[in-house]
């Protein structure tokens, strides 16, 4: 990261009587300390190599300090080995230690809801702790304690004071990794070790300092004698108010090439919005800019978490046949012609719950029938694996086997986010050796306890990619750009949300016990947060981004801290950074199908209809067989309502000819056997299916009160769901009637059949459908498929509000032997080569499964 001598950060580190580097070698001389047994502390460690190679460049004879960070540090001194009950800092490992302490408390029965919040708290006290010397945190933890009680005496608070008393005594009781900096002999051994304090200072830093007394020197971030005024500000300053958080992505990312094309590199991404930044690096990444990210991601939202993830899902005893899919669909050892096979019978089945299909599929008839009964075996053998309550160790071993054996171990090594994974949950072998001495992890964990233990370490692991070697951007917190060189800096997320000039301090702690605690206050926070803007705005070339509207699309403001910039020269209102381009109009031409090369040998009722309405439509769905797969899950609606009322009545009407009752009760009790049959045989869930259950009974009293009169006009049902084909020629119609009932002789003496089919639609609409019988489909064509000359049809809408009422067709034979002729002349056509185009006009195309293929909204 080069530093010109006119950058505004080089009068910071090289000023001769006020820079960095002339303060920290003033400091040593003044000790008489040799700079080989110096150590310089800085604020964070991204500063370390910088300041080594300035150092280098401004001392380039002699000995130069070791600068160090506190946790680097201490890390190079081999740190302090630490105890079973001890905090680590880690999410994963802490967790499971809070719930044996909220045992030993009393507070068992709440462990689930308060083990999270203990940690955070614990991991809130423990900077505090540590910034004290291991022999003074016993003094420590009294005063820390009467602090605590301060503003918890409700009994409202009772919990969240349990919480803090046991925080406060297990941060109390830890040993610390950075308690080797405490040791005398290091102290004894260092001749001048001189701190650079960043925007805010570390507790630990500061205490050591008071500790080493005159061997130590604290530098602040900017000359007492200059202030804020003084320091150069930025040469440019551009202010970008965005429409959106898509409109601000895209307007950040445009600002960043734009600095990267003229040069202007490295480039600094501010990570004030972590979605925000997630969404401006990839699309840097699609421009393939290199970038070294220093904020990196959640491990929990990363493809190799997913992965992992998907076999823990799968796994449940209650899993989903989605979530299983998902797994087999990710994991190798599953061909994928056998997951798209097994997939297809799941979808026929509507099988949402996993365990109850796969206990009673029947595999027969298929090509691959042999295969998919191997697969369903060996997924349900691996889900078993990780079903009983086991230690913590003895899980992973069970989930790292079940990851070998699907083959997805090998896809999580492969990947550098797959690594970091594997040791974030102790994966790799014999890294389940560390929770060996933890006591706690010799708890036996349900599955859901397991499953909890690993969102918890993938959610406070982070991911961060390997940096490449020559960067041109570089993403980094606010924080963290005090003496950074950047050439420009790109700052999106300024509105009054994401960049509140008063920011919400972490935890749960009253502004009196941070007081007390020492934990920092909200106006330090502000302070800080203050400090940090005022120098990134000191950067050369500066952009700053704000959105007008959040996804709610409530209004947003921008920044208190952006509102202070004062208008002039060096802050302008900036244009728009995205290049425009053109774009030559290549508009979609109307598609001009022909499906003669597709015979067609059977033709449906709905398949007509499709022809009918577009023939285009009937070209993509029936000739092509392109359809949308069925949902595995989803809510029940109406049209789940239709296909059981079509079973509920099927179900009825053959045990009602079996054993007529004639009697109102009995026929109310039959058909109420035959919903609850239906409803179980369906395996619908009752919270689902409430609504429709609900309504069920003025439904049954109205189709029961039609049946009635139905029966009085001489009507007799005679059977239900009737599969029927009709010859003709080369081409066979087929289809299922919902009902055929027999009717009592007319005038001539010929006994007449009925065709009647179910609608649960709005009655002006099923009226509508017998208005023109010319085009009608489906009765004329339920119709053709009955080798009767004199017959009736009718549609039979069952409702809820108006009862059910029955609509006839009475043109019904004039409408089937024109549908007939029509059926016979458009197929003679098709096999001719007529044009199947798409007519792109109507209520058809409003749900139509192949309008992303015509392309109706493109054409010309």
């Amino acid at each position: 990261m080069p530093l010109s001598a006119s950058h505004p950060v080089d009068r910071l580190w090289r000023e001769p009587a006020t820079g960095w580097l002339a303060r920290i070698a003033a400091e040593i001389d003044a000790r008489g300390a040799h700079a080989a047994r110096s150590v310089v502390l800085l604020p964070y460690a991204q500063l370390m190599p910088l300041a080594q190679r300035l150092w280098a460049e401004v001392h380039p004879d002699g000995f130069a300090p070791r600068f160090e960070t506190t946790q680097n540090w201490a890390r190079g001194l081999g740190g302090t080995a630490l105890g079973a009950i001890d905090l680590r800092g880690d999410a994963a490992l802490d967790g499971l230690q809070a719930p044996a302490l909220l045992d030993a408390a009393g507070l068992g029965a709440q462990r689930d809801a308060l083990a999270g919040r203990l940690v955070e708290a614990a991991h809130q006290l423990a900077p505090l702790a540590a910034a004290v010397a291991p022999a003074d945190r016993a003094a420590w933890a009294v005063s820390a304690r009467a602090a605590l009680a301060t503003g918890m005496d409700s009994p409202v608070l009772a919990w969240e004071a349990a919480v803090a008393r046991i925080a406060l005594e297990w941060a109390a009781i830890s040993a610390y990794t950075t308690d080797v900096l405490w040791s005398p002999g290091l102290a004894a051994s260092l001749e001048c070790v001189v701190v650079l304090q960043g925007f805010q200072a570390d507790g630990l830093v500061t205490a050591l300092a008071a500790s080493w007394g005159d061997k130590a020197a604290v530098l602040p971030w900017q000359p007492e004698l200059e202030t804020a005024d003084d320091l150069p500000p930025a040469i440019h300053a551009a202010i970008h108010a965005a429409l959106d958080a898509e409109d601000e992505a895209q307007r950040a990312a445009a600002c960043v090439l734009r600095h990267v094309e003229a040069g202007r590199i490295p480039v600094g991404l501010a990570a004030i919005d972590r979605l925000l930044t997630r969404r401006v690096r990839a699309m840097l990444a699609a421009h393939h800019v290199a970038i070294r990210d220093e904020t990196g991601w959640k491990l929990s939202t990363t493809r190799a978490a997913g992965h992992l993830m998907s076999a823990l899902r799968a796994s449940r005893w209650d899993a989903s046949s989605d979530a299983v899919l998902n797994w087999l669909k990710n994991a190798p050892a599953f061909a994928p012609s056998v997951v798209r096979v097994l997939e297809k019978k799941l979808r026929q089945a509507a099988a949402t719950d996993w365990s109850g299909w796969s206990a009673s599929a029947v595999f027969d008839r298929e090509a691959l029938a042999e295969r998919v009964a191997e697969c369903v075996n060996l997924a349900n053998t691996l889900r078993a694996g990780l079903q009983r309550a086991r230690p913590l160790a003895a899980w992973l071993a069970a989930l790292r086997d079940v990851l070998q054996q699907s083959g997805q171990w090998t896809l999580l090594e492969a990947d550098a986010a797959g690594e970091k994974l594997l040791a974030a949950l102790r994966l790799v072998p014999g890294a389940e050796h560390e929770l060996a001495g933890l006591p706690q992890a010799a708890r036996r964990l349900l599955a859901f306890e397991f499953g909890a233990w690993v969102d918890t370490a993938l959610e406070s692991a982070s991911f961060v990619p390997d940096y490449p070697l020559h960067e041109q951007v570089v993403i980094t917190p606010l924080s963290q750009l005090l003496a950074r060189p950047f050439a420009a800096l790109v700052l999106p997320g300024c509105d009054e949300i994401r960049l509140a000039a008063s920011p919400e301090p972490p935890g749960a702690w009253t502004a009196a016990q941070r007081a007390a605690l020492g934990l920092p206050s909200r106006d330090a926070i502000a302070a800080s947060q203050l400090a940090a803007w005022q120098d990134a705005l000191r950067m050369p070339m500066v952009d700053v981004l704000w959105r007008q509207s959040d996804a709610s699309g409530e209004t947003l403001l921008p920044s208190p801290l952006v509102q202070a910039i004062q208008p002039g020269a060096n802050a302008v209102a900036a244009v728009d950074p995205r290049m425009a381009r053109t774009v030559v109009a290549t508009p979609t031409l109307r598609p001009l199908p022909v499906g003669q090369a597709l015979p067609v040998t059977h033709l449906s009722a709905s398949a007509y209809e499709d022809l009918r309405r577009c023939p285009y439509r009937f070209f993509a769905l029936r000739q092509l067989g392109l359809k949308e797969p069925e949902e595995l899950e989803g809510e029940v609606d109406k049209r789940d309502f239709g296909n059981w009322l079509h079973a509920v009545l099927k179900t009825f009407h053959e045990g009602l000819k079996q054993a007529p009752e004639p009697e109102h009760a009995a026929r109310l009790a039959l058909i109420d056997a035959a919903a609850a049959a239906t409803t179980r045989d369906m395996r619908l869930s009752e919270e689902e299916f409430l609504p429709f259950a609900a309504a069920w009974p003025r439904v049954r009293d109205g189709y029961l009160a039609w049946l009635l009169q139905h029966e009085a006009a001489g009507g007799r049902f005679e059977e239900a769901e009737s599969q029927r084909e009709l010859p003709l020629g080369a081409l066979t119609l087929i289809g299922t009637i919902d009902r055929v009932d027999q009717l009592p002789a007319g005038e001539d003496g010929e006994a007449a059949v009925m065709v009647i089919d179910y609608k649960t639609e709005n009655q002006t609409r099923t009226q509508s459908r017998i208005k023109q019988p010319l085009e009608d489909t489906q009765l004329a064509f339920y119709a053709a498929l009955l080798p009767h000359d004199t017959l009736r049809a009718a549609y039979l809408n069952v409702g809820e509000k108006d009862g059910s009422k029955s609509f006839e067709q009475t043109a019904v034979v004039a409408a089937r032997d024109a549908l007939v002729h029509g059926i016979i002349t458009d197929m003679e056509r098709i096999a001719e080569g007529a044009v199947l185009a798409a007519l792109g006009e109507g209520a058809a195309c409003e749900f139509c499964a192949a309008r992303g293929l015509c392309r109706k909204d493109f054409w010309s």
